[in-house]
């Protein structure tokens, strides 16, 4: 439980001075209505004896409706923070987490499902940080009042007091129990929650594949597998939790009746009055529900943990740290310098020793087979991770020492998978400059060869291209791109063969598109098509993650090494057809 109060702290972040004081006031609610219960004693008391003593009587009853009355307001008081403060936490802590993700390493984002992104975001978020008041008052009330009970029922008769003692060193091992058993299998049901809500993103964007395929409805194996899982970890979790809820249940039972008991005899043995029994019964009742309660709090509490879980390990994840002194990029060569790289988790190098420069200004291209490392450089030029050997810098300055924000302002990147927002063009190609006008907009789709078939659509500019930008072909999600980087105007751009899955007159488009864009700029692109390249003033071979050939086409071919090779290989394959 300490625990889980400091994850609720740190959740809590610039509001843990309100929830602490919601605690607070939930402390003092919960001794108020133990001190009520205690007051069935005297009052009893006066009840019973004979006259009757009235004015005792009245006295205790407007100190009765006092005291509840006092309880009440700050009760209320006391869900400020569940019904207000709540929703401003929860609205902080997923701002927090939004620039968590924009600051952490994408080498740690890209190794993260899209369902457990979107569990941590939304559901831990809704589920959790909405009801962190809620649940610590009432487990504040479940443990307090019970304590007042029993320190009043000292003063009646010490005997039963510690009867009702008895009973709680009796439910620990039960809660214990219940605690061990719920966590892991709560631990289970998120992970395959997690698993379910990934295949769930992944099912609904391959739809196409799928139905081509026929692997749709019950022939969808990984959904299937995840829903199967999900079902069965739940089942398994209800039964697990059943028997743990009837031991203390029962447990309760025994305790009201072994107070209930001992008063008898007591009585029988003249030791104890009938009105004193009747008021500990009451106290008895309002120290054993919260056992009750208790036990079946520990799935929230535990349900709560693990989300916080989730949380924290999001939140706990560091940036890439920016060394000092921090610098400005002024140049922009490019210069890998015996560069080093492996993936995490990973024991292979997926670049090994790789040195080049690529001048200001310049085209260099990199080329080879796939998993060579082509993609890996230019990852690690927009600073995707950090190396483990050697350095990479930018126009002589140490990418590590160049704020993100300031190195990512200085590349555009285009990929050979274009995403796009499901929003209109107009704002997909903004993003890119979000203080840019409608005519720079305009004026970036023209260049990029793509304002004419924008005029075309039914609403221009104005236009939903749909999940993914899926109203669009390739070529026009592509020159859309082309756009975006137009329009942001960085000095490096960076090309992962951005016509190699199009159409031939989609492709003449977008190369278009791209010379607009590399213009006086310093390009780093991805071939798979050599004769894209045979301009570059830069070409380097890679295989297994080295460079084993670099140069001009001309140089390259005569060396007659693998480049060569490759050139013969795709000049002879531009001569094959279907024959019948």
């Amino acid at each position: 439980m300490l625990n889980t109060y400091r994850r609720m702290m740190d959740v809590a972040g610039a509001y843990k001075p309100q929830l602490q004081f919601t605690l607070l006031l939930s402390v003092i609610a919960s001794v108020i209505q133990g001190i009520i219960f205690a007051l069935f004693f005297p009052l009893l008391s006066a009840l019973m004896n004979q006259p009757i003593e009235a004015q005792r009587v009245w006295t205790l009853l407007v100190l009765f409706g006092f005291l509840v009355i006092i309880e009440g307001l700050i009760r209320w008081k006391e869900q400020d923070f569940a019904w207000m403060t709540s929703t401003d936490v929860s609205h902080e802590t997923r701002l927090r987490l939004g620039k968590q993700l924009r600051r952490m390493p994408l080498q740690e984002l890209n190794r993260r499902s899209s369902g457990d992104l979107n569990v941590v975001m939304s559901g831990n978020v809704s589920e959790i940080v909405l009801w962190i008041g809620s649940l610590a008052t009432l487990v504040i009330q479940t443990l307090v009042v019970p304590l007042i009970a029993v320190l009043v029922t000292l003063f009646i008769d010490w005997r039963l007091a510690l009867a009702l003692l008895v009973t709680f060193p009796l439910a620990v091992p039960v809660y214990r129990q219940m605690r061990t058993l719920v966590k892991g299998i709560l631990r289970d049901v998120s992970d395959a929650d997690v698993d379910t809500a990934s295949r769930v993103v992944e099912y609904a964007q391959g739809l196409p594949v799928l139905r081509a395929t026929k692997q749709v409805g019950a022939q969808s194996q990984r959904l299937q597998a995840a829903l199967e899982r999900q079902r069965e970890v739940q089942s398994q979790g209800q039964r697990l939790v059943n028997l743990p809820l009837i031991t203390m249940a029962t447990l309760v039972e025994v305790g009201i009746i072994a107070v209930i008991g001992l008063g008898t005899i007591f009585i029988l043995q003249g030791s104890l009055s009938i009105p004193a029994l009747f008021a500990l019964i009451v106290i008895a009742m309002r120290f054993t529900e919260p056992l009750a309660q208790l036990t079946g709090l520990a799935s929230v509490f535990d349900l709560m943990e693990i989300g916080l879980e989730r949380i924290e390990a999001v939140m706990n994840i560091s940036p890439l740290a920016v060394q000092t002194p921090p610098a400005q990029l002024t140049h922009f060569d490019i210069t890998f310098d015996h560069v080093s790289f492996r993936y995490a988790d990973q024991t292979e190098w997926a670049l090994r020793d790789v040195s080049f420069h690529a001048p200001e200004r310049s085209l260099t291209a990199l080329v080879g087979p796939s998993g060579s490392g082509k993609t890996t450089i230019t990852r690690l030029i927009s600073r995707f991770a950090d190396v483990q050997e050697g350095s990479i810098r930018i126009g002589g300055v140490d990418v590590r020492q160049v704020e993100p924000t300031e190195l990512m302002r200085s590349i555009s990147v285009v990929f050979q998978d274009v995403y796009l927002f499901d929003d209109t063009i107009l704002n997909n190609i903004r993003m890119a400059k979000p203080g840019a006008t409608d005519i720079e907009v305009e004026s970036a789709a023209r260049a990029a060869n793509c304002h004419e078939f924008i005029t075309r659509l039914p609403n221009g500019y104005e236009t939903r291209v749909g999940e993914i930008g899926g109203a669009l072909s390739g070529g026009e999600r592509q020159r859309i791109s082309i756009a975006r980087a137009i329009l942001k105007d960085a000095p490096i751009v960076l090309l992962d063969e951005p016509t190699s899955a199009l159409d031939t007159e989609s492709e003449v488009a977008v190369q278009s598109a791209i010379d607009q864009l590399v213009a006086n700029k310093t390009v780093v692109v991805i071939a798979h098509r050599l004769s894209t390249v045979v301009g570059a003033d830069l070409i380097l071979v890679l295989e297994d993650g080295h460079i084993v050939e670099q140069g001009t086409h001309a140089q390259l071919l005569t060396q007659q090494g693998r480049y060569t090779v490759m050139w013969k290989a795709q000049q002879q394959s531009q001569g094959w057809r279907i024959a019948a």
